[in-house]
This record gives C-alpha cells, sequence and structure tokens, in this order.
C-alpha cells in the first residue's frame, strides 16, 4: 500500500483528498502544517508528498526546499494560484509535478500515479565496483558476501553511494540520517563512520580508497559518475 502524505492548513481539502485516494488503495497521512510535516518525515517513509502552496508558518515553497535538502520522497504541489511564475518556481524548488485547485480527483489520481511510476523505474539497487546496496531488503553485499550494517550505517552508505564526489559535513549528515531537532555530537557521526569503514574493510573492500575524511568539513565517496 502506497503511503502518502497530504500537506494542507484546509482540513476539508485534506479530508477530500483523502476521499479519493483511500478507495484506490493508498494510505494517507492528513497533516495541515508544513513544519509538522517535516517532524512527521524523520521517522515515517513516504512514497509520495502531496503538498499545499498557501499555508501559515512556512509555505509550500520553503517546506519543498526542506524536504528535498533531506529526502528523495516525491512532491506533487497543490496550488490555487495559476502564474506560470508561481508554477515554475515550484518546480525550481524541487516539486515533480504540480496540480491547481479546484482540481478533478481523476486527474489528481493520474498525476499521483505517473510520478510514482516515474519513482518505481528506478532501481532498488545501488551497484558500486563490486558493492551491492539493495534499498528494498536492506542488505548491503560485496561479491555475494552480506555485510550486517545498522539502520544508521546503511542509511549513511546510501547517501554516500547516491551522491558519489559529493562533500556532506558533520552537520548535514546528522540532520540527513538523524533528522530535524535531534541533539547529536560530531563525534557520533565519526564513529558511525569509523564503523562503516570497519564493517566494509573486513568484508573485504577497500573503503580507506572510497570513503575519504576531508578534514576540517566532514566526509566523502568518491567514484566514477555513470553518464
Amino acid at each position: 500500500m502506497k503511503q502518502i502524505l497530504i500537506v494542507d492548513d484546509e482540513q476539508q481539502m485534506l479530508d477530500l483528498i483523502a476521499l479519493y485516494l483511500s478507495p484506490l488503495g493508498y494510505h494517507c497521512k492528513k497533516i495541515n502544517s508544513a513544519i509538522d510535516a517535516l517532524l512527521y518525515l524523520e521517522s515515517n517513509p513516504v512514497d509520495l508528498i502531496l503538498l499545499d502552496l498557501m499555508m501559515p508558518d512556512m509555505n509550500g515553497w520553503e517546506a519543498c526546499i526542506e524536504i528535498k535538502k533531506y529526502w528523495e520522497t516525491p512532491i506533487i504541489m497543490l496550488t490555487a494560484r495559476t502564474d506560470k511564475k508561481d508554477v515554475v518556481k515550484g518546480l525550481n524548488t524541487g516539486a515533480d509535478d504540480y496540480i491547481s485547485k479546484p482540481f478533478d480527483g481523476e486527474e489528481l489520481v493520474a498525476r499521483i500515479e505517473a510520478v510514482l511510476r516515474r519513482k518505481g523505474n528506478r532501481s532498488e539497487l545501488i551497484e558500486f565496483d563490486g558493492l551491492v546496496l539493495d534499498q528494498e531488503s536492506f542488505d548491503l553485499q560485496y561479491q555475494t558476501k552480506n555485510i550486517p550494517l545498522t539502520p544508521k550505517e546503511f542509511a549513511l552508505m546510501k547517501l554516500f553511494l547516491q551522491n558519489l564526489n559529493k562533500v556532506f559535513t558533520r552537520d548535514h549528515l546528522i540532520h540527513s540520517i538523524w533528522g530535524h531537532g535531534v541533539e547529536t555530537e560530531d563525534r557520533t557521526i565519526d564513529s558511525h563512520i569509523r564503523n562503516l569503514r570497519d564493517k566494509l574493510r573486513k568484508a573485504g573492500f577497500p573503503s580507506e580508497e572510497y570513503l575519504l575524511t576531508v578534514w576540517g568539513v566532514g566526509y566523502k565517496w568518491i567514484g566514477k559518475v555513470s553518464d
């Protein structure tokens, strides 16, 4: 069952969208605040987010930017604004699609299914020089040998392999892996990186050649990016 997060400050709109989607097998989580949505995402994976544009405290543009910093979850903007500049701004902040209010239920479902299809076409396997990371089963193998990882280590490994050659600050890693509002010291990150390197090395993978420390900044995984 696909998990849909609906974020809108109007309860009537939340209920209406859930009424469209629930009979089709979607599980809908209704939240009326972008800030509360960010907190929810820290511990609850979702398949797609329907995000209202005009909300108090934090608008849809701001929320989209924050979400895309830390998660790859597809976002469809819901907006009563039809100005082309607003639409372009939403897409430029990272939204995957948009739909204007009021909208037809069938159109909404069609857009959701199209975005989910695009997401579903991405391979669940990430491969790198003998390493195979399975995002569905949460397994990591090197040359068919399983490497047992904790959830945090797996999340770090996935982040590195999806972002080759990108330098991550310790602060970014804390927010990405542990979430907003969690007080975690830099040495916690260092400890997890050290454990990850050790496990890779024991499996025969030369982790010291790829998982590098960028002194004074953080860490990066080096490798050739596929075209």
